[in-house]
């Protein structure tokens, strides 16, 4: 089985490329399935109701999310109403939303998506390796195919995931700092890591916005807008082809297509 996953999505020049690129990849590809992190999708903080219906529309299965998943209030009235919307699993219980689902292919074939918060630089959240094992064995009653989106800042604790779960999921997907790394690889007991697989959105930036604002804020230390840039837009993510009997990895490859806009 070969499943797409794209980098965090940032702002309209990151939904655009998804919109005209996407469906051409999975016909060139042979893709059966795509996950993609949409929490910057609204104007490089949030997701709208609009934008998850857009992306849906834009042949994503499953949306992962992070920190960000808040930053538009009305995710928090319509995200139970979207079963393909996740939000960290490792969140207290009683967050709106859910955390790890078992989805279906237009083959009808089973995909296990846990999505899950990193602790370290990041918000206070319950430990994404005890919640990873706990939901993991429900997953894996349900089907032998788990991708992980883990939304972390430090690589550190990114691989220390890997290899916790290696064996037990399908692959480990980073996400949330928009810088692709080189690590891609099949782990010993064949889980897929990446510690992260980029970002969907405008790369004359720094991570998405506007390095201007950006370099003024480090200067000054004075809080400034944050807005989206517009230039160099490319999509990133990883391609994974998946064992269907086994549940493990075959390949990771790395992706990185620039949309002339």
């Amino acid at each position: 089985m070969k499943i797409l996953f794209i980098g965090d999505i940032v702002g309209k020049p990151g939904r655009r490329a998804v919109a005209e690129l996407v469906p051409s990849l999975i016909a060139e590809k042979k893709i059966d399935f795509v996950i993609a992190n949409c929490e910057n999708a609204a104007a490089g903080f949030g997701v709208t109701r609009e934008i998850v219906e857009e992306l849906y529309a834009s042949r994503i299965d499953v949306l992962t999310s992070g920190n960000h998943i808040w930053n538009k209030k009305e995710a928090l009235e319509f995200i139970g109403e979207y079963k393909n919307l996740l939000r960290p699993a490792n969140y207290s219980p009683k967050t709106p939303g859910s955390g790890a689902m078992v989805f279906s292919t237009s083959q009808g074939e089973s995909v296990g998506v846990l999505n899950l918060a990193g602790r370290i630089f990041m918000q206070p959240s319950n430990c994404p390796f005890e919640t990873a094992k706990k939901l993991i064995v429900d997953l894996q009653s349900k089907t032998k195919i788990i991708i992980v989106d883990f939304h972390a800042e430090a690589t550190s604790e990114k691989r220390a995931l890997g290899w916790y779960l290696d064996g037990e999921v399908s692959a480990v997907v980073g996400t949330h700092t928009h810088v692709q790394t080189a690590d891609d690889e099949i782990l010993p007991l064949g889980t897929a890591y990446i510690s992260d697989a980029g970002m969907t959105g405008p790369f004359d930036s720094v991570i998405g916005v506007k390095k201007e604002t950006i370099i003024e804020r480090f200067l000054t230390n004075v809080p400034n807008k944050f807005d989206v840039a517009k230039g160099d837009v490319r999509l990133q993510g990883v391609l994974l082809d998946i064992n269907a009997q086994s549940g493990r990895a075959n390949s990771i490859e790395r992706i990185s297509i620039k949309f002339d806009t």
